[in-house]
């Protein structure tokens, strides 16, 4: 009977052993799935340091802010994690952190002051959002591992508006490349998702305070009653971080479903009308009504972004009316409770040129002052469609009396999805760097859409999301980055680009200096190589129509642009279809002269000879085929440099991104070898 009780006492005893360690391993394997994005918190390991962060953040005193309970809740998150301290929340001591309210007006709505002093940390803001900004700052402090001494920091966005638009179609994403939807429609309003919280949380640290919550490409069922009580449950908790929720909105929902377009036949309309027409009384009233009802479930709704006559959505051209008619009518609805219409540019209207990368400018600059004082018309970075590289849209700088917002994206539909690792941060740079020369030199559009070159009344940016309910939030771990880099870039277009980098690589991996050093050589030259390789010297389009992935030289050759045995390019020259008299001098000059145009720009302007002398010395055609490599080239060097980190990147992760690697590889190779075969065929 003891023999037996012994035996079956150490079975017992040896199946639970191992059911703990394969528990522990698969804890640990799964501890750091990327769910935690940046805010990813992390021991601090310098113990000088985490004396001195010990020291001045156990005690804190808070504001008074209708944010307190956000700001503590993450205090207290992220202390104990990197501190493993627990802070005290005081009223009347002055060590620690001391927040407070100033009188300093000119922090606005969301600015903070930080500084450090004998006594503790004072954080200081003239209204209650900057304390929100302010403590995800001092967070940072401590991820990035910064010395606390002699903190004198002034923060205040450069821009009112920093979007995230998700191009939602209830459920699945237009050029979604994580997933499915973030927002669980069919849940809501009953059943609500945490991940909204952390959503919410993640946006406010990096400075994003707008959501719009749908697809451009808008179905008119966003605006039906029950859809609004739901979104109605996700601003609840978006306003908990200074987030405010928009709406893109058909402008042709007020039709009943048999009068609505073809386009809309799939959705059908949501209201009762056979019109939509602006000028109309009854369409009128029927936006009027729609923004009141709105508004009495989203007192804070922020207003509508409409894609109007575009690619078949219904616009104020199919009665006769231009785009500031129709933009106007909805602004007027707004007005009373203070929202705004963004209005987007991206139009193509082929009546309008033959050369499409013309026509937003031609259909738009006439109206330059046309339109009230709440319609921003958000426009792309580029005027041909979110290619890896193209010159700046010509709008910015030339319309001086209504507002631009720039339009980013954020989600890689044309520079390889959330497969290929492409920091976008670069081409951002590029850019919001590129002068203009509309009020003489140093007129960047940076620099316009802050309002300091040409005065803005509303000053914005967007981004087009690439999150999904992946479970790392955007199907590739280095794919984050640019979501936190579009963030803090809308906060500050000024912010040095390596700033930026190393405290997304601290926050969201490791402070370790080789980490930092790695991870930021892996990511720095992605945008370029992915740019010799994918689509050289701003040609255009070179992917396959459908999917925006796969090569398809075939496809665009003769159609996009022209090639032939002597020459490759557009010719958009002033004896060509002119596009460069878009541009202010000297840029019209410089893009005109084939020897002076910027040759990452210069099949986009030029018909060029495949003998053309360029920079390095070779001919266009040399070049152009040895650059085709670089993605390959690009790849094989991350994937050493990757397993130089094998050790200092927790086990789930380092094998996930070696996969998205082997993935990139494989399909750059593939892209390669396509391009080559298409090539070989002009000689």
């Amino acid at each position: 009977m003891n023999n037996h009780f012994t035996h079956v006492s150490i079975v017992l005893f040896f199946l639970c052993l191992i059911g703990s360690v394969c528990g522990y391993a698969q804890t640990s394997a799964t501890t750091d799935t990327g769910y935690q994005l940046w805010l990813n918190y992390k021991p601090v390991l310098d113990t000088r340091l985490k004396r001195t962060y010990v020291q001045h953040y156990s005690q804190i005193r808070l504001s008074g802010s209708r944010y307190d309970e956000v700001i503590a809740d993450e205090l207290k998150r992220s202390l104990k994690a990197m501190l493993t301290i627990t802070p005290e929340f005081v009223h009347n001591e002055k060590k620690g952190i001391q927040m407070s309210f100033c009188a300093d007006k000119s922090l606005g709505q969301e600015g903070y002051i930080i500084r450090s002093g004998k006594k503790g940390i004072t954080l200081q803001a003239y209204s209650d959002a900057g304390f929100l900004y302010g403590t995800f700052h001092l967070i940072r402090l401590i991820q990035c591992e910064y010395s606390l001494e002699h903190l004198n920091i002034r923060e205040t966005p450069a821009l009112d508006s920093r979007q995230l638009n998700h191009w939602d179609d209830l459920g699945t994403i237009e050029r979604g490349y994580a997933g499915r939807s973030l927002w669980k429609w069919n849940d809501l309003p009953g059943k609500i998702d945490p991940r909204y919280t952390d959503y919410a949380r993640a946006n406010a640290s990096i400075g994003i305070n707008g959501v719009i919550l749908n697809n451009v490409n808008a179905d008119p069922r966003f605006l039906r009653r029950d859809y609004l009580e739901k979104i109605a449950v996700l601003a609840q908790i978006f306003r908990k971080y200074n987030i405010r929720v928009y709406l893109a909105a058909n402008f042709g929902a007020p039709m009943k479903p048999s009068a609505t377009p073809d386009v809309m036949r799939q959705w059908g309309g949501v209201g009762n009308l056979n019109t939509a027409d602006p000028r109309n009384p009854e369409v009128q009233k029927w936006w009027k009504t729609k923004a009141d009802e709105i508004y009495s479930l989203i007192p804070d709704f922020g207003g509508f972004v409409v894609k109007a006559n575009s690619e078949g959505m219904p616009g104020p051209q199919d009665y006769g009316c231009t785009h500031a008619d129709g933009a106007n009518m909805l602004a007027r609805a707004l007005k009373p409770h203070g929202g705004i219409v963004m209005w987007r540019t991206f139009v193509y209207n082929p009546e309008i040129d033959k050369d499409r990368i013309k026509r937003s400018y031609k259909e738009f600059l006439p109206l330059d002052g046309m339109f009230d004082d709440n319609v921003i018309l958000q426009t792309k970075n580029g005027a041909l469609d979110f290619q890896p590289s193209e010159p700046a849209q010509p709008l910015f700088g030339s319309m001086t009396r209504t507002p631009l917002m720039a339009e980013l994206q954020i989600t890689q539909e044309y520079l390889g999805h959330s497969t290929y690792l492409v920091y976008l941060l670069p081409m951002w740079r590029e850019f919001l760097d590129f002068d203009t020369h509309c009020k003489g030199a140093g007129s960047t559009i940076a620099k316009i859409l802050t309002g300091e070159v040409i005065p803005q009344s509303y000053r914005a940016i967007a981004g087009v999301a690439n999150t999904g309910d992946s479970h790392n939030w955007t199907g590739h771990h280095f794919a984050q980055a640019n979501w936190f880099a579009f963030g803090r870039l809308a906060w500050n277009p000024k912010l040095e680009t390596h700033k930026i980098t190393s405290e997304w690589i601290k926050s969201t991996w490791n402070c370790d200096k080789q980490t930092l050093k790695v991870v930021e050589q892996m990511m720095m030259p992605t945008w370029k190589s992915f740019v010799c390789s994918h689509a050289p010297y701003s040609i255009g389009f070179t992917v396959q129509v459908k999917g925006h992935y796969l090569a398809g030289f075939e496809i665009r050759a003769n159609k996009e642009w022209k090639i032939d045995n002597e020459s490759i390019g557009n010719d958009r020259t002033i004896t060509g279809s002119d596009y460069v008299s878009q541009y202010f001098e000297p840029n019209r000059s410089l893009f005109n002269d084939i020897n002076q145009c910027p040759e990452l720009y210069l099949l986009c302007f030029h018909r060029t000879p495949w003998n053309h002398k360029m920079k390095s010395g070779l001919t266009l055609r040399e070049e152009l085929i040895a650059n085709l490599k670089q993605g390959i080239e690009q790849v094989d060097r991350n994937i050493e440099l990757w397993k130089s980190l094998r050790g200092k990147i927790d086990e789930r992760r380092f094998g996930e991104v070696m996969e998205s690697l082997a993935t990139e590889k494989k399909d750059t190779q593939a892209f390669y070898d396509s391009a080559i075969h298409f090539f070989n065929l002009y000689k």
